[in-house]
């Protein structure tokens, strides 16, 4: 596609349209945007939909498979020679996987699950009088169709999660903004869950903000986030510097928003909104009561004692006789330069979809409508979109595009296929993308913003997002360590730059040898206390995670043992020492490791064998890789496969699910071949099983969801389903020489 095509068509996303006017039930049922018109534009990485509007834009710029495929239609792929042996199936997946690579050299894919995004986007859209394409409107309300309850008409926290009034109440003011009629039967029936339930004031605290910032709820419902948090100094044990990054980042905003009473004038719709979501007409609810409200589905976290004492003394003492202007418009004042900080070292990307619409709104409210920090932002809200076979929906990022590419890149890696030659050119595009994606530099006075130190990181999806994670930088890292030293393959990552990575990653390390996500841990846990999110659990610091951890020992070690084994060597010898001291310590008696990032005991059981494997560790010389290995063993179902529920995320108890799930079995697989476990025939069991479920194109369904974040809420890795059988499967047959298999 040429550029002013592109330019044109990445305009068109901001085209002024009227309102949408409340639709039926049946014209619902009849609308759907034509599928054959949507196409996905990777820009080195930045992902946007776009719905063409004319015959000739179709013509000039053809639908992909890769678009075909995210869009549910025909990819017209052939059948393929039925695999018989693991190798077979590898290069059956590897054919049609490849066949999903985008131009840049990365893969991309839904990155869904948590239902409480699309709300706040929407809001903000409608606050900031920004028109919402039809195309878009139509296809969002068709995804919140299709994902309500089909038993009681609700939404959750996330789409396999029971109904909360959270979802239910913010996704029906979604619905409503975008046109749906109040009188439609699916919105009847989930405004009849959600006065079951208790009406909108039982929602938790973010529930409360947006509909406060709509004109639907009075802003003392709403339990108070001063600016002025922003100006403790940094030894307070609770300044907000200490707070995990996301928590840092979504209540800077709110707090800004907050504290200038930002409320949208009432419209007809929003005044009719506002008698729908309570069970009592609104002017007699005395909304300073419900502060504290939450329906039991909703409040996974409670708040403590001590949060509800100092949000008691905030409402009660400082707020009404003690807060001057001067200090509120401190609070202000710095408040809103740390949200333009954030802007600046993101190009508004932001670092997520819920701070996104809430920085969007804090420009709009300080810069006003016509400014350039505005209409950047509006731009920005489409990366954070994505298009499929249900409808339109917000992703939990801008994307899982270095992630996922670096995983893939390990994975044919594993399976013995990166010195094909059929292969290596999809492999030199994938790492060409990871060159591209470094970060190489570090943010600006980054000690200002609180920012961690990111020159030669890889952030999450893009280098424009530009945070570092420690486990993506590892994972990204070992990828390019890997072909880098195969014969053939560019140079294309300098020594220095990966120099630069490990530099970064020897910063990341707590004192307890464990390794967080964004940066090191900086508060204490005691912090939870004072956890006013209410539907997530471990969210005000960072923490030690197993997967994080291991991913540094396995990057660390590859570094050493194939790169440069003398650079830093001392140090980085502690720093693997520490970590695996950490990680023996994190397992539990019966063999697991907790997830925090997958689901669950299956995941990081996966890495943390592979982690202590890469420094010698085996189930012949180890007892607690032995017990690992036991404690996957013991859980094997019937099939041959392993299946395990997002509930164990929840209860921290490991719950199997119903069914075998391809991805879990392949991470079981994985870690039983890592740990070097001598027995075959269970490996041999799941394989089997694994086989069996690909189809003839080498594809295989989408089962259940496989992320999870904060404890509560499940998050989809869609191309999980291709990455780990490849790497599973290749390592098997590697491993016991590449026998047929029944």
């Amino acid at each position: 596609m040429n550029g002013s095509l592109a330019k044109h068509l990445s305009g068109s996303l901001l085209n002024r349209h009227p309102p949408a006017s409340p639709t039926s039930h049946d014209d619902l049922e009849a609308t759907r945007t034509d599928p054959k018109r949507w196409r996905l534009l990777d820009e080195r990485g930045r992902q946007t939909w776009h719905y063409l509007q004319s015959d000739e834009e179709i013509k000039s710029w053809p639908q992909s498979i890769a678009d075909n495929y995210f869009l549910g239609l025909p990819t017209n792929l052939p059948p393929l020679p039925r695999a018989q042996t693991p190798i077979d199936s590898v290069q059956n997946a590897i054919t049609y996987f490849s066949q999903l690579q985008l131009p840049p050299g990365n893969w991309a894919c839904e990155y869904g699950g948590p239902l409480f995004l699309l709300p706040g986007l929407v809001i903000s859209w409608y606050v900031t009088e920004t028109p919402v394409p039809e195309h878009i409107s139509i296809e969002i309300r068709r995804y919140l169709f299709a994902r309500q309850h089909p038993e009681d008409g609700g939404w959750g926290l996330h789409i396999e999660g029971e109904s909360s009034v959270f979802g239910t109440a913010m996704n029906y003011v979604v619905l409503r903004l975008l046109g749906a009629s109040e009188e439609d039967t699916r919105m009847v029936k989930a405004r009849g869950l959600l006065h079951k339930l208790g009406g909108a004031v039982n929602g938790p605290h973010w529930a409360k903000f947006w509909l406060s910032v709509l004109g639907c709820m009075d802003w003392s419902a709403v339990n108070p986030v001063p600016p002025e948090l922003w100006l403790l100094p940094d030894w307070v044990p609770i300044s907000p510097w200490r707070w995990w990054i996301h928590m840092r980042q979504v209540f800077l905003p709110m707090s800004y928003i907050a504290s200038r009473g930002f409320r949208y004038p009432l419209t007809p719709l929003t005044r009719q909104l506002r008698e729908e979501l309570y069970t009592q007409p609104y002017t007699s609810i005395n909304f300073a009561s419900h502060r504290n409200s939450i329906s039991p589905t909703d409040n996974y976290h409670p708040k403590t004692p001590l949060l509800n004492t100092i949000n008691h003394l905030f409402v009660k003492l400082w707020n009404p006789l003690l807060r001057t202007n001067a200090i509120r418009q401190r609070g202000e004042d710095w408040a809103f330069e740390l949200i333009e900080r954030e802007d600046e070292n993101t190009d508004f990307a932001n670092l997520g979809p819920v701070n996104g619409p809430m920085n969007f709104l804090a420009c709009y409210i300080h810069d006003g409508p016509d400014s350039y920090s505005v209409e950047r932002h509006r731009q920005r809200m489409h990366d954070f979109l994505w298009m499929k076979d249900e409808g339109m929906l917000m992703n939990g990022t801008n994307g899982v595009q270095t992630w996922d590419t670096a995983f893939l890149i390990q994975a044919v890696f594993e399976a013995g296929k990166a010195e094909d030659p059929e292969w290596r050119p999809m492999l030199v595009k994938a790492l060409e993308f990871l060159d591209d994606q470094q970060i190489r530099e570090d943010c600006r006075e980054q000690g200002v913003c609180y920012r961690q130190r990111r020159k030669g990181a890889w952030a999450f999806s893009t280098r424009e997002q530009g945070y570092t994670v420690s486990d993506c930088t590892s994972e990204a890292m070992k990828s390019i360590i890997s072909l880098q030293h195969l014969p053939g393959f560019p140079q294309l990552v300098s020594d220095q730059r990966i120099k630069d990575a490990v530099d970064t990653l020897l910063t990341m390390q707590n004192r307890s040898g464990g390794f967080a996500s964004y940066e090191p841990i900086r508060g204490s846990a005691y912090m939870e206390y004072l956890n006013a999110a209410e539907v997530f659990g471990r969210i005000m610091i960072e923490y030690d995670y197993p997967e994080c951890t291991t991913a540094v020992v396995t990057a660390l070690s590859l570094f050493t043992r194939k790169h440069d084994p003398q650079y830093r060597k001392t140090e980085i010898e502690d720093t693997i020492n520490r970590a695996v001291s950490w990680i023996l310590k994190d397992q539990r008696a019966d063999g697991s490791w907790y997830g925090s990032w997958g689901i669950c005991f299956s995941y990081a059981g996966m890495f943390a064998l592979e982690a202590l494997a890469s420094v010698g560790r085996h189930y012949g010389n180890d007892e607690a890789v032995a017990l690992g290995c036991q404690f996957f063993l013991d859980r094997q179902m019937a099939d041959g496969g392993w299946g395990e529920s997002y509930k164990s995320c929840t209860t921290g108890t490991y719950t199997p699910h119903q069914h075998s799930q391809v991805v879990q079995t392949c991470w079981v697989i994985i870690a039983l071949l890592e740990a070097r476990y001598p027995e075959r025939e269970p490996i041999e069991k799941a394989v089997q099983m694994v086989m069996g479920r690909q189809k003839e194109d080498g594809s295989w369904d989408q089962e259940a969801i496989e992320g999870v974040f904060n404890k509560s809420c499940m998050i989809s890795y869609p191309n999980y389903k291709f990455i780990f059988p490849i790497k599973a499967l290749g390592m098997y047959g590697k491993r016991f020489g590449n026998p047929k298999v029944q």
